[in-house]
């Protein structure tokens, strides 16, 4: 042997990763360890195998709900304003359409707030007023 080379004949063991936490938990790996008399430590977690976690934050709202007996609505367009918006708009001889497009809205709208569907909004009412040249608002 020339060179100072030298074989290592010594067995090379390559070893997998350890296995992970899950692992180590499942059943072929604590029976395994059972067999070789390692000590096994089980702990049951608290919240284990039951909904209470979920429910327990629920029951306090559901409980304010059932209590809670007030009918919340939307406001809705009062009379007053769906008959001056409407008598405002005929004495201008204009459509809803032709209302709508004067204060770039749509004519949905116009159809919304003069059968009292829609949600009184007071930008659109303020370009009600101007459109139409009339007060539509109480005395503020």
């Amino acid at each position: 042997m020339s060179g100072g080379f030298a074989q290592d004949w010594e067995p090379v063991v390559i070893r997998k990763k350890a296995p992970t936490a899950a692992a180590r938990k499942d059943e072929k790996a604590v029976n395994a360890a059972r067999r070789s008399g390692a000590e096994i430590e089980t702990i049951r977690k608290s919240t284990a195998g039951t909904n209470r976690a979920a429910s327990s934050s629920t029951t306090l709202n559901t409980r304010k709900l059932d209590e809670d007996t007030e009918n919340l609505t939307h406001q809705k367009v009062p009379t007053e304003l769906k008959k001056a918006i409407m008598q405002a708009r005929q004495e201008k001889k204009l459509t809803q359409s032709q209302l709508a497009q004067l204060i770039n809205e749509k004519p949905q709208i116009i159809q919304e707030y003069e059968s009292g569907k829609a949600i009184p909004n007071q930008q659109i009412i303020s370009k009600l007023e101007r459109a139409l040249g009339a007060k539509l608002r109480g005395k503020k």
